[in-house]
């Protein structure tokens, strides 16, 4: 489980696809991780399989049909978070690391200092879980929807998180990991 606050971004060193799966290696500026540590890589709950002057790790068939890790380049910039200790401060929300899909960004704009994202939703089975105010984990970053609509959503993002995470290298057009909320997905549950 993690926060979706990302306190660190690291580049893809290199990425190789292996009959139906896909491994990603990014360099380790973590410090001490543990084989078999889940570590969220843009939002995308995956285990370390290597350790090393590098993080190794490799993804299943489901994983790369719901999220971008597939689409990685080597020298991309991805964001990372450890896992939550039972200790941690919940600073954002709670964030599963379980990809519901791959948005699209139809916008980018400024207002003020902020930045102000438009995101198709990949699915309007999914507008049920955005609602004003509520949580979205957006390439695992935990963000505040500001406005819902039929088939997107809007998030306005400090400049903080802006400067700080792989948000600043996206552009209109690209697709990003999205994960409705936990909560908002047991609340609809019938």
């Amino acid at each position: 489980m993690f926060t979706g606050i990302i306190k660190k971004t690291s580049n893809l060193k290199n990425t190789k696809s292996k009959n139906d799966s896909f491994e990603i290696e990014i360099l380790n500026n973590l410090g001490k991780v543990k084989l078999g540590e889940s570590i969220s890589i843009n939002g995308v709950c995956s285990t370390v399989k290597k350790i090393g002057k590098d993080i190794a790790f490799e993804y299943m068939p489901e994983t790369l049909k719901l999220s971008n890790i597939g689409l990685l380049k080597k020298g991309e910039k991805v964001n990372i978070e450890q896992s939550m200790r039972l200790n941690d401060r919940l600073d954002g929300h709670i964030v599963l690391g379980h990809i519901d899909g791959k948005g699209k960004i139809l916008k980018i704009t400024k207002e003020g200092n902020s930045r102000v994202f438009e995101i198709k939703i990949p699915d309007k089975k999914f507008a049920k879980f955005l609602v004003y105010k509520g949580s979205v984990a957006m390439e695992g970053i935990s963000l505040t929807v500001a406005k819902v609509f039929k088939d997107f959503f809007v998030v306005k993002v400090i400049p903080y998180t802006f400067e700080n995470t792989n948000l600043n290298s996206k552009k209109v057009g690209d697709l990003i990991n999205l994960e409705f909320d936990i909560l908002a997905k047991y609340a609809n549950k019938k």
